[in-house]
């Protein structure tokens, strides 16, 4: 997330890892069950339908040069990485793949964090990664650290399946990624990296939902 681990994969499976259940704010317990809520709920189901599609519908070339264009920005709002710790996350359905940066923020003396869902509905914990370092298989068979370190990232970053002008960002559906930023310490910044295509009017906020202070794409740099 944070991978698209941070929130779980929609229920739509895919090549894998494969994904988890929708899960929205009603069976989170958020709200109390009202007709709206469950509109939203279905309505927002949707939308990550048809957005990963088109995600995975770009030529890899394409998303490989949207990634790179993504990473000349987080250098540009992140500045000196040496003694940070960032969370970023293993790529999966099309996402920005940010592994050769995250060599590049070892290099220059940050460290690296892959988040890690320890369970169902519980706040994520992130471990130390940096390449070559052995990887085992976490829930939904996402890679995750086998002997990283447990940290607190003092950055986070996430990707995006969609996101609005009010930098909220639309997930998975898990609700992993907002239950952890409402547990950890505040992070020094909340980054959402996509692409411009992913963009929507509005995602259609609720209280739960956490915004972004920073997203990145391949166009631009918004800040909330």
């Amino acid at each position: 997330m944070m991978t698209g681990q941070e929130d779980g994969p929609a229920q739509e499976c895919s090549s894998p890892p494969c994904s988890a259940g929708d899960v929205d704010p009603l069976s989170m317990g958020l709200n109390n069950g009202g007709t709206a809520v469950q509109t939203i709920a279905d309505w927002r189901k949707r939308e990550r339908q048809r957005l990963i599609a088109a995600r995975l519908a770009l030529p890899p070339e394409e998303r490989a040069s949207h990634a790179a264009a993504i990473t000349i920005s987080l250098d540009e709002v992140i500045g000196d990485v040496a003694g940070k710790t960032i969370s970023t996350y293993w790529p999966f359905r099309g996402e920005p793949d940010l592994r050769p940066w995250m060599q590049r923020v070892s290099d220059r003396g940050g460290v690296c964090l892959l988040p890690v869902v320890v369970q169902k509905a519980q706040p994520l914990i992130f471990r130390s990664w940096k390449m070559g370092e052995p990887l085992g298989r976490g829930v939904w068979n996402i890679p995750i650290p086998e002997h990283g370190r447990e940290m607190t990232p003092d950055i986070v970053i996430a990707p995006l399946v969609g996101y609005d002008d009010g930098c909220f960002r639309l997930g998975y559906g898990g609700g992993f990624f907002d239950r952890t930023l409402a547990s950890i310490a505040k992070p020094a910044m909340v980054i959402g990296v996509g692409y411009s295509t992913q963009e929507l009017a509005t995602i259609r906020p609720q209280p739960h939902d956490i915004p972004m202070d920073v997203i990145v794409t391949e166009q631009a740099v918004r800040y909330r």
